[in-house]
């Protein structure tokens, strides 16, 4: 067992501390909001921290899952932020999503500074953070991921190296792109359906399990179908046009033409529009239907 800190505490993070206490690591959570750390230790028990660097001190490992690259920078370079706290030889694992840049930038740091660094995004939203069922794609050097897969594999169901620092991001940004193009895909098919008068859960039956089978449509067909996005556990669209805007940036400086991710971020912004920035991912049918 480990000693680890785990910085923030929202939808995703919140539960991925809660495992790694369950599991026996000595656990000390920190969040912005201090009541949020709070209700954490009541339900789990550990401890929690001031700050960043009071969390991180004396720990083997500490993760963190934040907002963006700003967020990232304020809790781990800021006053009070987890760097100023890393013992030598320990090992940062970040779980937020974010830009390459900031991973290299950070991985340089910590490199500085006597300490390892790993970049580690996640796939499967809340419901995959719960369920400890998380995908998580690392950016690193193979001693560090070695370290860090058996702590981070009590909340993951898959975990694969990619290459060194700054790798794990870039995968990430390959996932979002991916599911933009796959999302706004099944919103026009099962539109297509309702509108040629099909019944759109019996169209799913017959399609899910052959070519147009997908992880998107096994899991939220029927949310597209019923049109109600505001009370479920998927991925808001507010967080997927930051991710968006992380690959379109990033595609610009590589070079790379994403049409497909342009067009449907431009999407998102209508949405958006309507009042659905908390809305999942999935919610993009509501510009083809008439419930707008």
């Amino acid at each position: 067992m480990a000693k680890v800190a785990f910085i923030g505490l929202g939808v995703m993070g919140y539960p991925m501390a809660g495992y790694l206490q369950k599991a026996g690591h000595d656990t000390t959570v920190y969040n912005r909001t201090a009541a949020k750390a709070e209700k954490w230790v009541a339900e789990y028990g550990g401890a929690m921290a001031d700050t960043p660097q009071a969390a991180a001190e004396g720990c083997d490992f500490v993760m963190a899952c934040v907002g963006n690259d700003d967020d990232l920078r304020s809790v781990t370079t800021g006053e009070g932020g987890a760097f100023h706290g890393m013992k030598a030889g320990a090992i940062f694992v970040d779980h937020t999503t974010a830009s390459a840049s900031v991973a290299r930038e950070l991985g340089e740091k910590a490199a500085e500074m006597g300490f390892r660094f790993v970049d580690a995004p996640i796939s499967g939203g809340q419901a995959g953070a719960e369920n400890g069922q998380l995908a998580i794609m690392c950016g690193g050097s193979e001693a560090d991921f070695a370290k860090a897969e058996p702590i981070m594999d009590v909340y993951a169901k898959a975990i694969t190296l990619i290459g060194e620092v700054g790798a794990g991001q870039t995968c990430k940004m390959v996932n979002q792109i991916c599911i933009a193009g796959l999302v706004q895909a099944l919103s026009e098919g099962l539109e297509f359906a309702n509108k040629a008068g099909l019944d759109g859960r019996k169209v799913v039956e017959a399609i899910s399990g052959g070519a147009a089978g997908s992880w998107q449509m096994s899991n939220r067909f029927e949310w597209v179908l019923d049109g109600d996005f505001q009370d479920n556990k998927g991925f808001a669209v507010d967080w997927m046009r930051k991710d968006l805007g992380i690959c379109l940036e990033e595609a610009e400086r590589i070079g790379a033409d994403l049409p497909v991710a342009k067009t449907v971020d431009g999407y998102y912004a209508e949405v958006q529009a309507m009042g659905g920035g908390r809305w999942d991912t999935s919610s993009l049918v509501m510009r083809l239907n008439d419930k707008k």
